[in-house]
C-alpha cells in the first residue's frame, strides 16, 4: 500500500512560480524571455509569476500544461493550495459562528 505524505500545515505551500524558476526553467534551459515567447505572454507577466508576485491563472495553467506536457490542473492545484494557506492566515473569521449540523 502506498504511503500518503502529509505536508506540514505550518509550512507555506510552494508557489507554482518557484517550481518554474527552480526546476522547470533550468531543466528546459530557457530563460523568462524565451519561455514567455513560447507561451505567448509578456516577459513581465511570466517574470511576475516566477518571482511569486502574480498567481498562475487558469489561462496560464493551460499554456504551461501544453508547452511542458504537464497536467494544467497541477498548476491550478499548486496555486489554490498557496492561496488557501495565505487566506487562512490573513482572513479575520472571529465574527463567524460555525453552524451546527442538524440532529
Amino acid at each position: 500500500m502506498a504511503k500518503t505524505l502529509k505536508r506540514d500545515p505550518h509550512r507555506c505551500p510552494t508557489h507554482p512560480g518557484a517550481l518554474l524558476r527552480e526546476d522547470i526553467m533550468p531543466t528546459v534551459r530557457r530563460n523568462v524571455k524565451e519561455l514567455a515567447g513560447l507561451l505567448g505572454i509578456s516577459r513581465q507577466h511570466l517574470s511576475d509569476i516566477v518571482n511569486e508576485h502574480k498567481p498562475v491563472t487558469p489561462h496560464v495553467a493551460v499554456l504551461l500544461g501544453t508547452l511542458l506536457q504537464m497536467d494544467a490542473e497541477l498548476w491550478l492545484r499548486m496555486q489554490a493550495a498557496y492561496d488557501a494557506w495565505h487566506a487562512k492566515r490573513e482572513t479575520d473569521v472571529s465574527h463567524i459562528k460555525p453552524l451546527r449540523k442538524a440532529a
